[in-house]
């Protein structure tokens, strides 16, 4: 028992000499290089761009140094590669046991894909847009909340709600939303999601 004791206090001894070389205020500046969120997300190679989600970019990129892949494997997720069909994508993304149907969540950034995307987090499948006006009615705009809820292809388990606002007296002042634009929405992504099944079937 004495001699184990001694071995690992020799050994302690030994890192503690080879890191004295170098001053603890260099130590600290170098892991605080290290650990700044720009660097972590440009050490890891991560799809997501960092200036329109920093939260999203930085949760893919820590997870890609930890495990070696992305939030949904190696491979990680693209939004180019989602909505231009990859099929190693679609295999990544149901292989690793999604909580979501891959299919709704593909079809919602296919169909939403003309208004500029806010968040998107894949793993809880939730999809946020920014304000969207057409070049014919700058005085009013919308935004849409998408959410996907279970890992069926099923309408209850999708959620879209859309917010509208009008420029009236300087100011954007909200309208009332006909729920009925929110199924039209609905039902395009659900037709969307099921011809996406059936390429890759």
């Amino acid at each position: 028992m004495f001699i184990i004791k001694t071995i690992l206090i020799i050994c302690l001894l030994f890192v503690f000499a080879c890191n004295s070389n170098k001053s603890e205020e260099e130590m600290e500046e170098l892991w605080s290089k290290a650990q700044t969120k720009e660097m972590i997300i440009r050490r890891s190679g991560t799809k997501f761009n960092s200036a329109s989600d920093m939260d999203l970019a930085l949760r893919d990129a820590e997870t890609r140094l930890q495990t070696g892949g992305g939030l949904l494997g190696k491979g990680g997720l693209s939004l180019g590669g989602i909505l231009n069909g990859d099929e190693n994508n679609s295999s990544n993304l149901s292989n690793n046991n999604m909580s979501i149907n891959v299919f709704l969540w593909r079809g919602s950034l296919d169909t939403v894909n003309f208004m500029p995307l806010s968040s998107a987090d894949p793993v809880g499948g939730t999809i946020i847009t920014d304000w969207y006006s057409t070049a014919e009615n700058q005085n009013e705009r919308c935004k849409l909340n998408i959410f996907i809820l279970g890992k069926s292809l099923k309408t209850e388990n999708l959620k879209v709600t859309s917010f509208c606002q009008e420029f009236k007296d300087q100011i954007w002042v909200n309208k009332n939303v006909d729920k009925d634009n929110n199924i039209k929405i609905e039902n395009a992504i659900l037709n969307k999601a099921k011809k996406l099944r059936l390429q890759s079937s």
